[in-house]
């Protein structure tokens, strides 16, 4: 029989291990509060001069910055005050990859609970941010889901835990698009309306009007969110071009809304910003539907015309070119052989790649940063992340990649945001955006907060039901 001392003894070991765990997964922010809190572009102090302090002096040192943290984020801590004439900062976050997954009937029960518990595990985390921050913008850098070769109710099934579980937002339109898109099994993409009227558009002549054009949209909901909500397409989520078919898009559509489009702000003053939405998985081919590349071009060209004198923030997922070794993924792409015979209206398309070619990267960059305004740009696809930036020649017309400026033209940073799945460690990309009213320009920078694998997640929830059940036990010897 078990002694009551020593499930006395267990359940204060759990108990103190619980309190550890479940404090550092609600206050982690805190242990890095400068990664992960929006640029301060008044704040000038630093924390020069940390490496000449003592081991004791650096430990109470960061003790001392958490413990701050942790207060203000509790009881509230007073932000920037703008003059009237100054423009408020820009807060944008972004996630990259969370590549959910999807249970099966055959799939066992230990792999459902960890997909399960990987559903809030990255609400968790998204739930942490934005209560600590309150971003403006949020945008998923595309990879929603982990795979494209799934059928149309098992998508919408993903769709649910992602906008629910994971982000906590509003689903009264996932319901009406059930009652009006479900037959006896499940979710059915009508892809043949979806077809009908994008080929209706395109049979008539250009500018091809497709609604790429946004004004001032800082919530899609205002009655039920304040914050702009931006879902970029994955691989993942629609393939690569030589996959794309259109019940992929139409049912991307419908769920997530458009692939391309371009949001402009405060167009009317002198501060003018722009965000531009762009489906890199729909710009080179060999495709599959090559009328889905036609229509991106068209998106770009007409994004050109509108001369646009403001900065410019672009998403979207796949990476442009840099040479082998810069990142993580060097340049790659993969077709269809010319013997495949499994699909062979695949033969030679396009398969997979790992950048944008050259030629599509330079292009595409001459078309969006034509103005020479500061900018940034936001991809997915590369897991581990990079950060580099694009220099650009204006006399050759090319953008090379480099971990330095080193242009007298325009430099643009490239960040390539880190995947927030468990295996590597949760992260939340920060993009702060500040007016500098003497240059008369945007300023923008970019912050990495981590959280942790994802068994620390699973260790705080265990070890807090394991300490409710031995102190029940012990009460009940």
């Amino acid at each position: 029989m078990i002694s009551k001392p020593f499930v006395k003894r267990f359940a204060t070991l759990a108990t103190v291990l619980a309190v550890v765990a479940n404090v550092y997964i609600y206050t982690y922010p805190s242990i890095h509060p400068t990664e992960c809190s929006w640029h301060c572009y008044d704040d000038n102090t630093g924390i020069g001069g940390i490496d000449q302090l003592s081991l004791w002096e650096k430990a109470v040192f960061y003790a001392k910055r958490y413990f701050d943290d942790v207060r203000d984020q509790t009881f509230g801590k007073v932000g920037p005050e703008f003059e009237d004439n100054e423009p408020e900062d820009i807060h944008l976050m972004a996630f990259g990859d969370p590549q959910i997954k999807g249970v099966w009937k055959k799939t066992p029960y230990i792999t459902r609970l960890d997909i399960f518990g990987n559903d809030f595990f990255l609400g968790h985390i998204a739930s942490m941010m934005r209560k600590r921050l309150h971003p403006s913008h949020v945008v998923v850098m595309g990879d929603l889901f982990s795979s494209q070769w799934i059928g149309d109710s098992e998508f919408y099934n993903r769709t649910t835990r992602y906008t629910s579980r994971i982000f906590g937002r509003d689903t009264t339109w996932l319901e009406k698009i059930k009652e009006k898109s479900h037959n006896s099994e499940g979710y059915k993409a009508d892809w043949h309306a979806w077809g009908d009227s994008f080929n209706e558009i395109r049979s008539k002549e250009k500018p091809w009007d497709y609604g790429f054009h946004h004004s001032d949209v800082y919530s899609w909901d205002p009655e039920k969110e304040d914050t702009l909500f931006i879902n970029i397409t994955g691989n993942h989520d629609i393939g690569y071009s030589g996959d794309i078919t259109y019940q992929h898009m139409a049912r991307f559509s419908e769920l997530f809304g458009k692939a391309n489009y371009w949001i402009e702000y405060d167009t009317d003053t002198d501060h003018p910003w722009r965000i531009v939405v762009l489906n890199s998985l729909t710009l080179e081919g060999p495709a599959l539907q090559p009328e889905f590349i036609e229509t991106t071009w068209e998106f770009l060209y007409q994004l050109f015309e509108r001369r646009f004198k403001g900065s410019t923030v672009l998403l979207t997922h796949v990476p442009f070119y840099k040479r082998e070794g810069l990142c993580s993924d060097g340049p790659e792409f993969n077709y269809y052989p010319a013997d495949f015979e499994r699909e062979a209206y695949k033969k030679n398309m396009l398969r997979s790649q790992n950048h944008l070619s050259e030629d599509v990267t330079n292009r595409v960059l001459n078309l969006i940063f034509d103005n020479n305004k500061q900018g940034i740009i936001l991809t997915g696809h590369d897991h581990v992340g990079c950060e580099t930036y694009y220099n650009k020649n204006a006399k050759e017309g090319t953008w090379s990649a480099s971990k330095e400026k080193d242009s007298q033209d325009l430099t643009v940073q490239e960040i390539t945001v880190k995947s927030m799945m468990g295996e590597f460690h949760g992260n939340t990309g920060l993009v702060s955006g500040h007016f500098n009213k003497l240059m008369g320009t945007w300023e923008w920078t970019f912050t990495l907060c981590p959280f942790a694998v994802q068994h620390v997640w699973w260790f705080a929830k265990v070890t807090a039901l394991l300490t409710g059940f031995l102190w029940s036990l012990y009460i009940l010897i």
